[in-house]
């Protein structure tokens, strides 16, 4: 995003119109000039008053409740104007015409009021990641994570243990100054400190991540041709998503049908039949299938059960029990009558339980988890090492990681990319 941070930007904030209320928001230098040119005298901060608002040639727009937000104390830490008014399409977009008629103002560009609050240390990325999350979130569970995250939760964890690394380097800084007083510059105090930390990021670090949750467990549904592996996607939706034919070789390509079992998030994927084919389109539906079956949080596996890939989480699922028994599974079903589908669905959800973070458990994404395990991996080495000058170094190196996790540092590339998966008035 390139856009200039000194302009003052205006966006809806609420839904789409038509609507009960809208509000548009206005944040920037020029806020307050912009809101006394349509209605006069601005109320209290933080205190709504019912104006009318007008246009340049004192056409009124609407009656609407005004409400200002003083810098610093405001969402983008900019001087913040909301306008409350009646929802209907042509209202907004008269009121939002009439303030980008100041030449001051533009159209904010998606995620940017979020973007200036973090500029403004009004939040840090973790929490404006977890924002994003929380705006995407459509399960309960999604929800509970993302709030543990856009709360602060996980930057007050983080601002913590920055604190203890600066003591820590401050202590090994101590033992480089005094490195000739062999008495004055020993620490015997800075290893188990060490220690102790790595051991408290770890519980993080072990954790569940949280894409699984946020993008739904990933089960991946893998077998022979003809093993009843569509059928069983469709009987599990329960509507015909993917095409059921007695011919060897119908599933060709990767299908991805989102559902939602007990408020947990899945993504099931039918397959392409495992054998050996001559067919070219076969073949490469083949692959994708030994691809996804790679990147299957859990995997159902509907052939022969000694067959069954070396995985994490594998489920051996006898698919036909309306016709044969298949020994050595975990459960047997039938697509066609629906025998023990219930089962297989509280099956996957017990199976979940283990990969995704549970209640308001705070969670990582993979690039908050990897910066936190460099962090740790630097404590642990610094433990190892009896050079103070090498100590603090990898303390250093640690905050460093912290601090991308947190957005203080080298986190400019990941920010655009962040920020398009807001709304504009967001």
């Amino acid at each position: 995003m390139s856009a200039d941070t000194t302009d003052t930007i205006v966006a809806l904030s609420s839904g789409r119109p038509p609507a009960a209320v809208a509000i548009v928001r206005t944040s920037g230098p020029a806020a307050f000039e912009a809101a006394e040119k349509l209605c006069g005298r601005l109320p209290e901060p933080r205190r709504a008053s019912l104006r009318r608002l007008v246009d340049d040639g004192g056409g009124l727009i609407d009656e609407a409740l005004v409400m200002r937000f003083d810098s610093p104390n405001s969402a983008t830490g900019e001087n913040i104007v909301e306008y409350q008014c009646h929802g209907g399409r042509a209202t907004v977009d008269a009121l939002i015409r009439a303030l980008l008629s100041i030449p001051a103002i533009r159209l904010a560009q998606p995620g940017e009021f979020t973007r200036r609050a973090l500029a403004n240390g009004r939040i840090d990325l973790t929490e404006a990641e977890g924002l994003a999350d929380l705006l995407a979130a459509e399960t309960e569970l999604q929800r509970r994570s993302a709030m543990a995250r856009a709360d602060g939760v996980l930057r007050r964890r983080l601002d913590g243990w920055r604190d203890q690394l600066l003591q820590l380097s401050a202590r090994a800084e101590l033992a480089i100054d005094y490195a000739d007083d062999e008495e004055a510059g020993s620490d015997p105090g800075l290893r188990p400190a060490l220690d102790g930390l790595a051991k408290e990021m770890r519980l993080l670090v072990d954790r569940p991540r949280v894409e699984p949750l946020r993008d739904g467990i990933r089960v991946v549904v893998a077998g022979p041709p003809n093993a009843g592996k569509s059928s069983l996607v469709n009987a599990l939706v329960r509507e015909e998503r993917a095409i059921v034919t007695p011919i060897p070789g119908t599933t060709r390509d990767v299908i991805e049908i989102p559902l939602a079992i007990d408020g947990v998030p899945f993504v099931l994927v039918d397959t392409a039949g495992i054998r050996q084919s001559g067919d070219e389109v076969e073949s490469i539906g083949i692959d994708r299938a030994r691809r996804e079956m790679e990147r299957a949080d859990i995997l159902l596996w509907l052939g022969p059960p000694n067959q069954a890939p070396a995985r994490p989480a594998v489920l051996r699922i006898g698919s036909k029990s309306d016709i044969v028994q298949t020994p050595g599974v975990e459960l047997s079903v039938s697509a066609k009558t629906g025998d023990s589908l219930h089962d297989l669905a509280a099956l996957l959800a017990k199976t979940a339980v283990g990969l995704i973070p549970q209640g308001d458990e705070l969670a990582l994404d993979r690039r908050q988890h990897d910066l936190l395990g460099q962090a740790r991996a630097a404590l642990l080495r610094a433990s190892e090492l009896s050079d103070s000058v090498l100590v603090a170094e990898e303390l250093r190196i640690a905050r460093m990681a912290i601090d991308q996790i947190t957005g203080r540092a080298g986190v400019e590339d990941l920010l655009d990319a962040l920020f398009s998966r807001f709304c504009l008035g967001k």
